[in-house]
């Protein structure tokens, strides 16, 4: 029989999550998880599935720019338990502008490059393409 019988161990929960064992590690030291996470008879850490939905999200957060600090938070606030929704609620909704913002950005950056390879296109097709923003040489 298995030692982590009726949970996952940290190898498992770094393949499912993508998250190398060291940043699961990290996760816990820094009060990342929503529980403490238990210790089998030999010391090994137990996850359930639920922490690899909750590490899921957090990659989605982090991924999306969310700082540590602000995950960290979040986590305080839903590990606390109900009554501090409109809290919750606040923080994310404070992520999503700034998501947003980054996405608009983002989108007026590709237009502009669009808008380039749409230039190069027309010049390699017509041969007029040497001497596209070619340096001139200093005076």
């Amino acid at each position: 029989m298995s030692e982590i019988e009726d949970g996952l161990s940290i190898g498992q929960v770094a393949e499912a999550t993508g998250l190398t064992v060291h940043a699961l590690r990290f996760f816990e030291r820094e009060d990342l998880f929503l529980r403490p996470i238990p210790r089998s008879a030999g010391g090994r850490r137990v996850y359930g599935p639920e922490d690899v939905e909750w590490l899921l999200l957090c990659n989605r957060l982090r991924d999306s720019g969310m700082s540590i600090a602000r995950l960290k938070e979040f986590a305080r606030l839903v590990r606390s338990g109900p009554g501090n929704e409109p809290d919750r609620l606040a923080l994310l909704q404070e992520h999503e502008r700034t998501v947003q913002a980054r996405i608009a950005d983002l989108d007026a950056c590709l237009g502009i490059i669009h808008d380039k390879v749409v230039t190069y296109e027309k010049h390699l097709r017509d041969g007029t393409a040497a001497g596209l923003w070619s340096p001139a040489p200093s005076p």
